[in-house]
């Protein structure tokens, strides 16, 4: 690899991914912090575990119908002025979470509230494909990915404080947190409408020969795509190979979700503090963030992708089925940990795999169609946990569900991708 070819890749990392990492860092926690306000708002509005895990999931349903449209409306005005966009109305929603008052409220929110953000995580998978080269891209992906677990790390112990204002102006503490948490989304709204080039004619911090140089690149990765790699729009939202990807999606995302949404429930159950129970669910996220960060790197040096993705997943199944079977809080946090790493990682490296077979117009449609199907596990995860904790009074056996789903995921993508690594191994041969 040539000093030229670091160099550019250097720029355009330090350029775009503090931007698009700080954006999804504000992304995820105004995801999740619902799950911090869970026994709270359950027990200031009367919400079941089962209520709050359908308002919790609800968020998913509205993601997959609005994420394909959300999507092609991204490449069309580029991904300047609609992340932007993205970004300022969840601001908006997020806070009025604050507000609801029953469940009928808390769903229209959660679900609008998927609407205004649909359409953001797969538009910046599809953006990144746009500046690097595919050999490059697990950096890339690693780079932006890691901002979901270090949220959960930022966003764990800050929700926790922000829970204390209990009282303060005649609000409850999980009121505060939501107004509070929503402010950077609006700001980070303005910093990508700024900052943010929608296309690389735009990027006057690159000359012309690192331009030409990374479109060759880019170039030179789809003329080397298989004769049958997916290439229009309508080819891609009917293969029936996006809809496998998107379901084995599912598995992931439902055990990231799953864990995310029950975590802090589960802490409670410890006999923690809220400020404890927030500096504590974060040790499993901030072991996953250097855990796949090293994953993506390590795929990009080998030039493997489907082995990694299912080597993590596996070591998500394994880590998720210890959590249940013990009953020590010490090897619980040590198995969660585990299972944090490897689902992160999965997840990850999992997003490599796509463009491989996807080009030209089919990425925005395909991309955007394999997120939104496997994001119906972020309502399936926690309404599956929800409903077995009402039904058993345990999270054990949500916990299994989960580790079964992950796994499941493994198994899914080797099967999925053995003809396409045998091409690519041809491929090579050939070129070499």
């Amino acid at each position: 690899m040539s000093d030229f070819e670091n160099a550019v890749i250097r720029k355009v990392s330090r350029r775009l991914l503090p931007i698009l990492f700080l954006s999804f860092v504000v992304a995820i926690i105004d995801r999740v912090n619902v799950g911090f306000a869970a026994p709270h708002m359950s027990e200031e509005l009367g919400f079941t575990a089962t209520a709050y895990a359908i308002g919790g999931g609800i968020f998913f349903i509205a993601y997959f119908l609005f994420e394909i449209p959300s999507n092609l409306m991204l490449e069309k005005v580029g991904a300047r002025l609609w992340i932007a966009r993205i970004m300022i109305t969840w601001g908006i929603l997020s806070a009025a979470t604050a507000f609801v008052w029953d469940t009928s409220s808390f769903y229209t929110i959660r679900f609008l509230l998927g609407i205004a953000e649909a359409g953001f995580f797969p538009g910046i998978v599809l953006y990144l494909t746009y500046w690097f080269p595919e050999r490059h891209r697990g950096k890339g992906l690693g780079g932006f990915m890691v901002a979901a677990p270090v949220a959960v790390v930022i966003g764990s112990p800050l929700s926790g404080l922000l829970l204390n204002m209990d009282g303060i102006g005649g609000f409850h503490g999980w009121q505060w947190m939501f107004v509070i948490q929503a402010i950077p989304a609006v700001l980070m709204g303005a910093v990508v409408l700024l900052a943010l080039p929608s296309k690389m004619k735009d990027a006057k911090w690159l000359n012309k020969a690192e331009k030409d140089w990374l479109e060759q690149e880019l170039a030179r990765d789809e003329a080397q795509q298989a004769d049958h790699s997916l290439n229009g729009f309508k080819q891609a939202i009917t293969s029936g190979k996006v809809l496998a990807f998107g379901l084995a999606y599912v598995g992931i995302i439902c055990s990231v979700y799953g864990i995310v949404l029950w975590l802090p429930t589960l802490l409670k159950g410890f006999g923690l503090s809220n400020v404890a129970s927030g500096f504590v669910n974060a040790i499993p996220y901030a072991i996953a963030c250097v855990a796949l960060t090293f994953w993506a790197r390590h795929s990009d040096r080998t030039k493997e992708r489907s082995w990694h993705v299912a080597i993590a997943a596996f070591a998500g199944c394994a880590g998720l089925l210890a959590t249940a079977m013990l009953d020590n809080h010490l090897w619980q946090m040590v198995a969660l940990a585990f299972a944090a790493a490897g689902i992160y990682s999965a997840q990850t490296t999992f997003w490599t795999l796509p463009p491989q077979f996807l080009k030209g117009k089919a990425k925005a449609g395909g991309i955007a169609l394999i997120n939104s199907i496997g994001n119906l596990g972020g309502f399936a995860g926690p309404y599956a946990v929800g409903a077995v904790k009402d039904a058993t009074g345990s999270f054990v056996y949500g916990i299994v569900m989960l580790s079964i789903f992950v796994g499941l995921t493994g198994i899914a993508i080797l099967i999925m991708t053995r003809g396409q690594n045998e091409e690519r191994a041809e491929g090579q041969l050939s070129a070499n």
